[in-house]
């Protein structure tokens, strides 16, 4: 953390009690994407007696905090293992670049959890070093995090970011999974645009935010990845999200990936509550 940089102001949204902790909803200024932040913190009511492992889930493409806070099903769950879970926004918002809002896979709502280098783009777009400097600060500032077991899972585009901060970053996330994620960027039409209009022409420096690229080059401490997929998501057969590419990769790396390809379920929140508990367990297994 950098002790330098003032501590966060937050305001608080929203507070609704649930299965006896707290689900919050905060605002923060930031620094980082240069606007208003938005993101959502579910406080078991482990928290209130000392530091808890936490668990950070990245939205997909469309989404805001509320998707997975509302829909998720996670704090059933968190409550039970005294998990504290932080869910950012996917993008900065209002930042009155021309173009944001002009397609539900570019710009607002679609982050892709990178750090833009196109002039346009560079200053606000930058949810890589919001999600593991900025945020991570401001929740270790104001609520009872161990640092020390933090964890982080993700959703399509939020599967992404969850694979390739994680593999950017073993020193501060133990633990990693994704529903249904966006495993190679630079091979599928979401990610190319994405990444061209974010990072520029050149696909070399696409890589740095690719998970496929990221694994074959990994040389962290031994990690075990999971990742559930819908056999029925019209996502994963249209070569949206190549799970079987991250999974070969992992492969010539020696890391271990369990894919579990789930049959009937689509990329909905049906799939995703459907399977929370797993990677909830998953991940305190692992912390």
């Amino acid at each position: 953390m950098d002790q330098g940089q003032p501590k966060s102001v937050l305001t608080e949204i929203s507070s609704n009690k649930s299965f006896n902790g707290l689900q919050k909803v905060f605002s923060h200024e930031s620094s980082e994407c240069d606007c208003k932040m938005t993101f959502s913190v579910f406080l078991p009511s482990q928290a209130e007696n000392g530091p808890c492992p936490t668990l950070i889930y990245l939205s997909g493409l469309t989404c805001t905090d509320q998707n997975v806070t509302t829909k998720g099903g996670f704090q059933r769950y968190a409550a039970q293992h005294g998990m504290i879970v932080v869910c950012p926004d996917t993008s900065p918002r209002g930042c009155n670049i021309e173009g944001e809002d002009d397609s539900y896979d570019f710009g607002s709502g679609a982050g892709f959890y990178l750090d833009a280098t196109e002039e346009k783009w560079k200053k606000n777009y930058r949810m890589y070093s919001y999600i593991t400097k900025e945020l991570i600060q401001v929740i270790a500032e104001n609520f009872p995090i161990n640092p020390e077991k933090l964890a982080i899972t993700g959703h399509s585009m939020g599967g992404h970011g969850a694979l390739t901060i994680a593999l950017k970053n073993p020193h501060i996330f133990k633990s990693v999974s994704a529903f249904a994620p966006i495993c190679n960027p630079i091979d599928c039409p979401w990610g190319q645009k994405a990444f061209k209009g974010y990072l520029g022409p050149d696909v070399n420096t696409w890589k740095e935010y690719d998970a496929c690229e990221l694994v074959r080059s990994y040389d962290g401490p031994p990690r075990e990845i999971l990742i559930d997929q819908g056999k029925g998501d019209n996502f994963y057969t249209q070569k949206q999200l190549l799970p079987e590419n991250f999974v070969t990769a992992c492969q010539a790396s020696n890391t271990a990936c369990i894919m579990n390809l789930r049959e009937g379920y689509d990329h909905s929140y049906y799939f995703i509550s459907t399977f929370m508990e797993d990677h909830i367990k998953f991940h305190i297994q692992h912390l």
